[in-house]
C-alpha cells in the first residue's frame, strides 16, 4: 500500500497522545499524579494536543476533506466511523479532566472518575484505529492478530517515554516510571517482533491459483501484463519497496524505535535531574524516528489482493 505520510503521521501521533492520557488516566484513578496545576495543563495540552494533530493530518489523506464528517454515520459496520466517533467522544472526559487538575487539583472528587474515563475512551480509540486495518481480509500483513497488539503496545510505549519526559522536564518525582516505561518498550518490541516473524514466514490465502482455480495443475504464470505503465491500483494498493531498503529500515526501526529508547529511558533511572531531562527527551526524539519507520513499513510493505491481476 501507499504510505501516505498523512496516515503514517496520523497513526504515531494520535497513537502517542492516546497512549499518554491513557497513562494519566490510570495514573489519575490511582491517586498518583502530582498535583501541580502547571505540569497538568502542559501534559493533557501535550497529549491531546497529538492527538488532535494527528486526526487533522488524516483529513489530507481524504479525496473530499469536507465530507469526513459522513463518516460518523456509518458507525454501526465501519470500524473508520467508530474510531472517529470515539475520538470525538474521547476529548469530552480528557477537557474535563484536564480543567479539574488545573483549576480544581487532583483532589477533586469527580477527579478520579472522569481520569478513568479518559484511559477507556483513550485504549477504545486506539483499538478502533487498529481494526480499521485489522478488518481487511484482502490484505495479509493487516489482517492478522498481530496488528491490533501491535497499534495498542506501540501507543503505550509512545506515552510511557513521552510521561518520562514530562516528569524529568518538571522535576516530578517519577519513581520506577523510566523502568516500566522501559518495560512497556521491550513488549512493544517483542509484538512488533512478533508481527514481522508472521509477515516474513506466513502466506496470504489468496494466491494466482486459488484466484484461477489452477492450483492443482502447477504454478500460475502471468503470459501478459494486463497495463503497460502503472494505474491508480498499483500506485495505491501494489506500492513496491526493494528488501534491502526494507530491511535498512527495518533496522532503524529496531534500533530507535526500540533499543535507544531502552537504553536512554534506564539511563534516566540512574541519572540526576538535568541530565535525567536531557536523556528522557533523546529518548522520545529516538523513538518518533523509530516510530515513523515502523509505521511507513508498516504500509509500504502491505499487498492488496488485487496486484494478483497484475502479476505481483
Amino acid at each position: 500500500m501507499h504510505p501516505a505520510f498523512s496516515v503514517i503521521f496520523f497513526t504515531v501521533s494520535s497513537g502517542t497522545g492516546y497512549g499518554l492520557l491513557f497513562l494519566f488516566g490510570v495514573l489519575g484513578g490511582l491517586g498518583e499524579l502530582p498535583a501541580d496545576r502547571l505540569f497538568g495543563f502542559v501534559g493533557m495540552a501535550v497529549g491531546l494536543g497529538l492527538v488532535a494533530a494527528g486526526l487533522l493530518s488524516s483529513l489530507f489523506h481524504l479525496g473530499h476533506p469536507e465530507r469526513a464528517w459522513r463518516a460518523f454515520s456509518q458507525w454501526k459496520t465501519s470500524w473508520l466511523s467508530r474510531e472517529g466517533v470515539a475520538s470525538t467522544v474521547s476529548f469530552l472526559p480528557a477537557l474535563i479532566m484536564m480543567y479539574l487538575w488545573v483549576f480544581e487539583m487532583t483532589a477533586h472528587p469527580m477527579f478520579v472518575l472522569v481520569s478513568w474515563l479518559t484511559a477507556v475512551c483513550a485504549i477504545i480509540t486506539v483499538y478502533c484505529t487498529a481494526m480499521i486495518y485489522r478488518s481487511l481480509p484482502p490484505i495479509h500483513q493487516w489482517a492478522n492478530g498481530w496488528t491490533a497488539p501491535v497499534y495498542l503496545t506501540m501507543g503505550l510505549a509512545g506515552g510511557g517515554v513521552l510521561l518520562v519526559a514530562l516528569y524529568a522536564l518538571f522535576g516530578v518525582a517519577f519513581s520506577l516510571a523510566p523502568l516500566c516505561a522501559a518495560g512497556a518498550m521491550a513488549v512493544a518490541w517483542a509484538v512488533k517482533t512478533g508481527y514481522w516473524l508472521f509477515v516474513d514466514y506466513s502466506q496470504a490465502a489468496s494466491t494466482a491459483e486459488t484466484a484461477t482455480g489452477l492450483g492443482a495443475i502447477g504454478k500460475v504464470r502471468q503470459l501478459e501484463a494486463p497495463h503497460t505503465e502503472d494505474n491508480y491500483l498499483l500506485k495505491e494498493m501494489g506500492f513496491r519497496v526493494g528488501q534491502k531498503h526494507a530491511e535498512k529500515l527495518r533496522r532503524y526501526a529496531k534500533v530507535f524505535g526500540f533499543l535507544l529508547p531502552i537504553i536512554l529511558l534506564v539511563a534516566v533511572q540512574q541519572s540526576l535531574n538535568v541530565s535525567s531531562a536531557l536523556l528522557a527527551v533523546l529518548a522520545v526524539i529516538s523513538f518518533a524516528i523509530g516510530a515513523v519507520a515502523e509505521r511507513w513499513l508498516f504500509f509500504a510493505q502491505a499487498r492488496h489482493t488485487v496486484t494478483l491481476f497484475y502479476g505481483r
